[in-house]
């Protein structure tokens, strides 16, 4: 859910529906008295709980990695892994639920919530993106994902030293392009993300297409390098036609400048 203009969080928990504990304790480490317009909250399914001590019940979004989501509980990857000796991190599933214990340095109050969510969970500290220099071969020159567009947001850590995906700027009724050949293997709305499409492509690599109005693909199709995959929607509070474009590999995240032409 993205934070609009004089937005509380007891509005947003009422326009998410859920209760306002609920959506505190799922979003540590943000003040919530400093919520920003734009900003993202992770809303909690139905499946999901989030008891004050933890362990925490967490339901697997696109995008997820183990270590993303010890960077939005404040706990670390190892700790998830050993709570969930049976699903190893490289076969995640979209709408698994998997325990994620709480960090000992985690902090939990009524009064935070965080920033983010979906393919681009938040963090306390920004990780560590992947080296080029640690590129597959494959990773090289891939053209951009949209014909007409310009950088309204650089890959990278923001003032509180969250790590944010690329966003691009376009023009009504543009059409985000796959970079390179890979099958789809998510193409669905996610509340927090509008319309999404994930593909996987060689070498471990997966990038991300989101805030989308309308998808042109399909779950399992092969695509090649300048396929249209969705159309660019537009934001309700910038009112311009944003695209949030995330590459990763292995499930974490690589600035796009080091792979795009």
């Amino acid at each position: 859910m993205e934070v609009q203009r004089g937005d509380t969080l007891g509005q947003l928990a009422a326009r998410a529906n859920v209760p306002l504990e609920r959506l505190e304790r799922f979003n540590p480490g943000v003040d919530a008295r400093r919520l920003n317009v734009g900003q993202r909250l992770l809303i909690p399914t139905q499946q999901e709980r989030a008891p004050s001590g933890g362990p925490y019940r967490y339901q697997i979004r696109p995008g997820d990695t183990y270590s993303g989501i010890a960077r939005h509980f404040g706990t670390t990857s190892s700790r998830i892994q050993s709570a969930n000796p049976g699903t190893p991190a490289t076969a995640l599933r979209v709408g698994q639920i998997v325990s994620v214990p709480l960090g000992s340095g985690a902090t939990r109050s009524s009064s935070t919530a965080s920033s983010g969510g979906g393919a681009s969970p938040p963090a306390a500290t920004p990780a560590a993106p992947t080296p080029s220099a640690s590129l597959p071969a494959s990773a090289r020159r891939w053209p951009w994902p949209l014909e007409d567009y310009r950088i309204v947001r650089r890959f990278g850590a923001d003032s509180r030293g969250t790590l944010q995906p690329m966003l691009l700027a376009t023009q009504a009724g543009a059409n985000a392009l796959a970079v390179a050949p890979g099958e789809v293997r998510f193409a669905d709305s996610m509340r927090q993300l509008g319309e999404v499409v994930i593909v996987h492509h060689a070498d471990n690599l997966q990038t991300v297409y989101a805030l989308c109005e309308r998808i042109i693909v399909r779950v399992g199709q092969q695509v090649s390098a300048g396929d249209p995959l969705c159309e660019v929607g537009q934001s309700s509070s910038s009112q311009r036609y944003d695209l949030l474009f995330d590459l990763r590999q292995g499930g974490k995240p690589i600035d796009p400048r080091q792979v795009l032409r």
